[in-house]
C-alpha cells in the first residue's frame, strides 16, 4: 500500500486524524452579511396543508421559508392565526415576564446563589405559543428552557424559584437539575 492513506504510527491501521475547520463567510463587526442569496417569499405565499395530509404533501414546509408576517407587522395568508388583540396582550405579557424572570435567575446564577441556570432568550414564543394551544387539563412535559410554558399555563413563579435555587420551599428538596421544572 504505497500510496495508501497516512498512518498515525507504523503498523497502525488507523488514518491519521485531521480536522477541517471551514473559514466564515463573514467576520462579525468586520464584514457586511450579505442576505441576498436567501429567497424571501411574499408573507402569505406558502399554502398551509390539513393537518391530516400525506407527509409527502408537507415536504416543501421542511425546506422553504415559511413568512407569515408581512412588512406592514400584519400576518397574512392561510398561517394567520387570527387571535383576538386580548390574546395578544396576554401573550406580549407572558413573553415580558419570561424575559425579567429569565434575566433575574441568570443574574443570581452568575452570582453564586445557584448552580445552574438556562436562560431562553429567543424561544420565549415557541414554548407560549405552544403552552396557549392546548387547552388547560393537556399535559405537557417540559425540558430546559421552557419557561415560557410553565408562566404561561399559570405555573407560580416562586414555585420555580424555589426549584432553581433548591431551597426550603423546593417540593424536589434540591434533587433535581435547577432547570427541570417539577409540579409533583
Amino acid at each position: 500500500m504505497a500510496n495508501g492513506p497516512e498512518r498515525a504510527t507504523k503498523g497502525d491501521n488507523k488514518p491519521r486524524l485531521s480536522l477541517h475547520v471551514p473559514e466564515p463567510q463573514y467576520r462579525p463587526d468586520a464584514d457586511e452579511v450579505d442576505f441576498s442569496a436567501i429567497e424571501v417569499p411574499e408573507a402569505g405565499k406558502q399554502p398551509r396543508p390539513d393537518e391530516a395530509c400525506e407527509p409527502h404533501e408537507t415536504h416543501g414546509l421542511c425546506t422553504d421559508l415559511i413568512r407569515v408576517l408581512g412588512d406592514d407587522n400584519m400576518a397574512h395568508g392561510p398561517w394567520d392565526p387570527k387571535l383576538s388583540p386580548d390574546t395578544l396582550r396576554e401573550m406580549l405579557h407572558h413573553f415580558s415576564l419570561v424575559r425579567a424572570f429569565d434575566e433575574r435567575m441568570f443574574r443570581g446564577q452568575r452570582q453564586g446563589k445557584t448552580s445552574f441556570y438556562m436562560k431562553c432568550t429567543g424561544e420565549e414564543a415557541t414554548s407560549i405559543a405552544t403552552s396557549m394551544a392546548l387547552q388547560p387539563d393537556d399535559m405537557i412535559f417540559p425540558s430546559y428552557r421552557q419557561q415560557g410554558a410553565l408562566i404561561a399555563r399559570g405555573y407560580p413563579l416562586i414555585e420555580m424559584i424555589n426549584q432553581i435555587y433548591s431551597n426550603s420551599g423546593d417540593k424536589l428538596k434540591g434533587r433535581q437539575l435547577p432547570i427541570m421544572y417539577s409540579s409533583r
